[in-house]
């Protein structure tokens, strides 16, 4: 790596020679967390933190984000494939796992496998189908990811920029506040290439999830803002209401990143379901 990586980012080399990265916190039972589109594991890093007492926290790069490598090919199953690799070669089996927006979908791919036991899953803004279609009204008009990506092709970096303050619309989000989660959700961590922001942009424009839901049998978790302007909370209702062992929270005031603008709320409920 020729860039300056924080001292917890941690490298795992796949046998096609990509690294994944990932960070570390705590000691305990196992909590993966998997990030969301354009991002990195950095965004965890203070409710990561915050767990750090109770649970052995892992953060994961997914496939061309943070300091994770470039890949060849992009899709939902090789996501989920290289969170499970990595997870297999640092000797995991079991784990409770934590999944936010498109990490959700990561998430939801992986809690089906057989070769992984989960515990219990918790899925944060997460969707099964993230586009609108004629038996799907919870999701954004197709239309609405056109224009996105012909922006990222065209303002690549500005586009990043207002898709991170999308995500608290709604919020009364105090601007030293924003400026403090750029420092450790984006500052501490690289930008996605382009391509691979516009390859991830696919899965979740394409992608339609629902069939994954049948594979989920154990405790879910599923949190929503009722002001998440990416995926409306409607989609995280239906999940509640079509997996027989879950549990619904609704945020009253809150936007796409929960965990972001209201970080020990989160990690109360969290740590309550995770006991």
């Amino acid at each position: 790596m020729t860039e300056t990586v924080t001292a917890n980012v941690h490298f795992h080399r796949f046998d096609d020679g990509r690294e994944l990265a990932w960070r570390e916190f705590g000691q305990g039972a196992p909590l993966v967390m998997l990030h969301g589109w354009s991002m990195s594991g950095a965004v965890f890093s203070e409710v990561a933190s915050a767990l750090a007492a109770d649970f052995h926290v892992l953060c994961p790069d997914l496939r061309g984000h943070g300091w994770s490598d470039h890949g060849a090919h992009y899709s939902l199953d090789l996501l989920a494939d290289d969170i499970a690799t990595w997870l297999g070669a640092i000797g995991l089996s079991r784990v409770a796992l934590l999944g936010w927006s498109l990490g959700g979908q990561v998430a939801m791919a992986m809690a089906g496998r057989p070769d992984l036991e989960v515990s219990r899953l918790l899925l944060i803004s997460t969707t099964p189908r993230f586009c609108a279609g004629d038996d799907w009204s919870h999701g954004l008009p197709h239309a609405q990811l056109l224009v996105m990506r012909r922006q990222l092709q065209s303002k690549y970096q500005q586009t990043l920029g207002d898709f991170f303050d999308l995500q608290f619309a709604g919020e009364d989000l105090p601007a030293e506040r924003r400026h403090e989660l750029l420092g450790f959700a984006v500052r501490r961590s690289r930008l996605p290439l382009a391509e691979d922001c516009l390859a991830t942009l696919e899965i979740l424009a394409a992608g339609d999830y629902r069939s994954l839901l049948s594979a989920l049998h154990g405790p879910v978790l599923i949190m929503h803002g009722r002001q998440d302007r990416i995926v409306p909370w409607p989609a995280g209702r239906m999940l509640a209401e079509t997996l027989p062992d879950s549990q619904w929270q609704l945020l009253e005031d809150v936007g796409h990143a929960p965990f972001m603008s209201r970080p020990a709320l989160c990690v109360q409920l969290w740590r309550d379901f995770l006991k």
